[in-house]
Order: structure tokens, then sequence, then C-alpha cells
């Protein structure tokens, strides 16, 4: 495998499918087979997975929240996300660990990365849900300080769209893709690939980003296996 230990970080609207709220089934069973089969070839894999298709913190300030009730709000559903692919995940015979930055008794251990990381040499599957724990902070964010806090080889942005392009290719179908990229690059060119605090972080840290589809399938596998799929953000 060309990574050992990677934090695949996936949006919470992906698992919508072509619904417009909630949990789509049979997203959640394909995702959770893709993740299995990779786990199961040894991958040190931890998972940060966002809750837009629940719930929104920007969103909900829009409509009325205060700012920090609806950031909870949506740190809340990243860990009703978690839940649902963990069940899932261990349906398959896949140990998982549920983490998360907010205390909840019961359904998830406190986030630590020191013992994430060696639920990850022991053979788990670690879920890191609840955000960065803090209000004003995307899953972007957390998926980073989540990936510098267990060493991770790697970033993987599952997205459903195969990289990082000139212009939205699904609005504009010149835009041209790119494979590769600095961050300093990516900086320059404005591409919106993950928030400024979460792609700072990354790169002070070294750990690369790989931008790819998590909805086609095979490709998680293909690329931990050194396919050249997506776009990889890297310092050089």
């Amino acid at each position: 495998m060309k990574y050992n230990r990677v934090l695949l970080k996936l949006s919470g609207e992906s698992l919508m499918g072509k619904a417009s709220y909630g949990i789509d089934p049979g997203i959640l069973n394909r995702y959770a087979m893709e993740i299995s089969e990779v786990y199961k070839k040894g991958v040190q894999l931890a998972i940060v997975i966002g809750g837009g298709n629940i719930f929104r913190g920007l969103k909900g300030s829009l409509q009325g929240f205060d700012r920090q009730t609806g950031d909870y709000m949506g740190m809340l559903a990243t860990v009703i996300n978690s839940l649902a692919l963990q069940a899932e995940l261990e349906l398959l015979g896949v140990k998982v660990k549920l983490m998360s930055a907010l205390k909840i008794e019961g359904l998830a251990e406190k986030t630590n990365g020191l013992k994430a990381i060696k639920y990850l040499e022991s053979g788990y599957l670690v879920i890191l849900s609840g955000g960065t724990g803090n209000p004003y902070f995307t899953t972007d964010t957390a998926s980073a300080l989540r990936a510098v806090e267990i060493k991770a080889d790697a970033v993987l942005k599952g997205t459903r769209v195969d990289g990082v392009y000139t212009d939205d290719p699904e609005k504009n179908p010149a835009a041209r893709k790119y494979d590769q990229l600095t961050f300093r690059e990516a900086y320059e060119k404005d591409l919106k690939i993950m928030d400024l605090t979460a792609f700072t972080m990354c790169e002070e840290n070294n750990i690369p980003i790989v931008v790819f589809n998590m909805n086609q399938p095979g490709n998680l596998k293909k690329l931990l296996e050194g396919e050249k799929l997506g776009t990889v953000v890297s310092r050089d």
C-alpha cells in the first residue's frame, strides 16, 4: 500500500445521495464496503465525516440561530453520521472505535490523539466525530487537526469530483483538472480545496492532501494501492 496511515475526510452531503436531507442507506452501505476493503488490507484508517446532510452551523446562523449554537448543532450532526457509519462498518466485520471531541458518555470516547494512534496500531478503524469541539471551525479544520494528531501520512478528501479543477467542472465543461499542485500554487490560484486554517496546518506539518472521487467504486482502494488518481497537493 502507498500509505500506512491515512485520514479520510468525507462530506456529510455525500451521504444524502439524490435526496435533499438525511442518509441514503445505499450510499452508506457502499461507502462502508469500500472502507472495509482497504481496512482489511491493513491500512490504518481514521475517518472524519461532516454533518451537512443534517445541519450546517453557518447556514443555521443565517436562519436566526446564534452562530455558536448552530455550530454545536452541526458538530452533533457529525456524531449522528459517525454512528451510522460505525454501525454499517461493524456489520461488515470492521473493528471500530468512535471518538468525539464533544463529551458524549455511553456513545463515544473523548477524542485523544495518542489513544487514537494506539487504537490504529491495534487494528481498529477510528472515527473521529464532533469536529474540533469548538464553534467557528469547520470539519476541514478538524480533519487537518486530527491528521496531525495521529501522524497521518496523508489526508484523503473524498468528493464527488475526481480532483481539483481550474473551475467548477459541474458548471464549466471547459474546466481543466490539476494532477499535482504545491500548497503555494493552490494559495496563489485561490483554489477552494479546504479552508485556509486546514490548508495551512497540513502544509506546516508536511501532510499532503489528495482530492479524489469517492463516488467512483474502487477509487479508495486504487488510490491506496498507489494508482494516480485525483489531485495531490503537497509541499513540492
